[in-house]
């Protein structure tokens, strides 16, 4: 008897989840090594897994549209075809899986033949692992109890710290004898490894539709990047630093080259490999710009890997990576930027193409815009918007005096987590990303 488990792979930076769209093999089916077997989305992207093993597939632990955590065993696939096939199970017999305390299914009312199950029902909304459920049932804690425990996991999920804290103080429950109501305690919860005061609670405002009014519900992709921009903006205090920039010679270059480029490689040559290759050379001269907080810690990144923020067809937003931005030189900037940007719009990105990133870059000019404000792509702790390249008048300094001239010039908005970038550090960095933009060579050779 051989059983090779199938895991959720990591599929990106910061991606801890995601939701099983669709099973492309069923029960009893036979799987070649590398054959797609499922079909998971995250926030990032939606991708086909492959199988790591040939055999037969026997076992399923996520039904479609149910949520499974990076490192959860999803299915078994029996290399022998000696293993018993078994059904998908359902939510409610679903056993304990790694990090089975953030494993998140519905919790339901299990149907059996004398209907006198203590199995913990759902009163509302709020989503259980099974291992939370299981501790329930033992304990004999009902649905509506259950939904009274505060959780401290992601948006607000019972953890199996918060169940068994609650099950220790449980005792010490107080009683309202005018209405018998139970009153319950708080959970002893320890610290965060971490120096950020806790994310204050807030209600979210909801607004009432008038007449007329056309009510769209926003798409699994838009609830979680704006689930990632709220975290964002309560772990890391952002600050912003501006700084103009005349890019003359990099549009003088670039009418010069492009159209030999163009015919020599087939693709067309922009200004962002150029801002891109500033932004690298300038994140070697601050490499506490490439760093990464883990709590109290500070991760200073070896490799640089500029991220860069990709508007999709839906409206939505996707970060591909350019790993090892540094070590490429224009033309290949130029390759890597033109592959990622085609594959983010036709929906072909992998998993590894959005992991990784050490720094983002955002060109909000490509919209028309001046500058920005953008929001730290977690857990890094800066990004860069890059604004319009536009005709702007100018005084030019000369030996023989100043003067009045047309200079092509943009804004670099530079935001950074004030927790370890201090605004001597932010301004200094995106100084010298102008400085390497305005002392361009126009000779350069591609």
């Amino acid at each position: 008897m051989a059983q090779i488990e199938i895991r959720l792979p990591k599929m990106g930076e910061s991606v801890t989840e995601a939701t099983i769209t669709n099973w492309l093999k069923n029960i009893g089916d036979s799987v070649a090594m590398d054959e797609p077997l499922v079909e998971v989305a995250t926030d990032k992207v939606d991708n086909e897994l492959p199988s790591e093993a040939e055999g037969i597939l026997i076992k399923r632990f996520f039904d479609k549209d149910q949520v499974a955590q990076v490192g959860d065993v999803i299915a078994l696939i029996s290399t022998d075809g000696s293993d018993t096939v078994a059904e998908t199970p359902k939510s409610e017999e679903i056993a304990p899986l790694s990090n089975a305390s953030d494993v998140i299914v519905p919790i339901t009312t299990a149907n059996t033949q004398n209907n006198t199950s203590n199995t913990v029902a759902n009163s509302g909304n709020r989503f259980y692992s099974p291992l939370v459920r299981s501790i329930a049932d033992k304990e004999g804690i009902s649905g509506t109890e259950l939904d009274t425990i505060p959780g401290t996991g992601q948006e607000g999920r019972v953890t199996k710290k918060d169940i068994l804290s609650y099950v220790e103080n449980r005792g010490n429950v107080t009683t309202n004898p005018s209405n018998n109501v139970i009153e319950t305690p708080k959970p002893i919860i320890s610290a965060p490894q971490q120096t950020s005061a806790p994310t204050p609670q807030y209600k979210e405002v909801t607004t009432i539709p008038g007449e007329g009014d056309e009510i769209i519900e926003m798409d699994r992709m838009r609830k979680l990047i704006a689930d990632h921009m709220v975290m964002s903006k309560h772990v890391s205090p952002h600050v912003t630093s501006f700084v103009e920039a005349d890019v003359t010679n990099i549009v003088k270059w670039r009418e010069k080259v492009k159209d030999g480029f163009k015919k020599r490689e087939g693709e067309n040559i922009t200004y962002m490999p150029v801002f891109m290759h500033a932004i690298a050379k300038a994140l070697r001269d601050f490499p506490m710009m490439n760093v990464s907080v883990s709590g109290t810690q500070i991760i200073k990144k070896r490799d640089i890997n500029l991220g860069m923020a990709t508007a999709l067809p839906t409206g939505n937003l996707i970060v591909p990576v350019i790993k090892n931005a540094d070590r490429l030189n224009l033309v290949g900037l130029t390759k890597a930027i033109n592959l990622l940007a085609k594959s983010a719009r036709e929906g072909k990105l992998k998993p590894e193409d959005i992991q990784g990133g050490t720094y983002t870059v955002s060109n909000v000019g490509s919209f028309g815009n001046v500058m920005g404000t953008p929001i730290i792509n977690q857990p890094q702790v800066g990004i860069l918007a890059l604004g319009a390249v536009r005709k702007m008048p100018a005084v030019i300094e000369t030996p023989e005096g100043d003067f009045i001239g047309i200079r092509h010039k943009m804004f670099l908005s530079h935001s950074y987590d004030h927790r370890v970038v201090d605004g001597s550090l932010g301004g200094q960095f995106v100084r010298r990303v102008a400085d390497y933009l305005e002392q361009f060579d126009i000779n350069t050779e591609l």
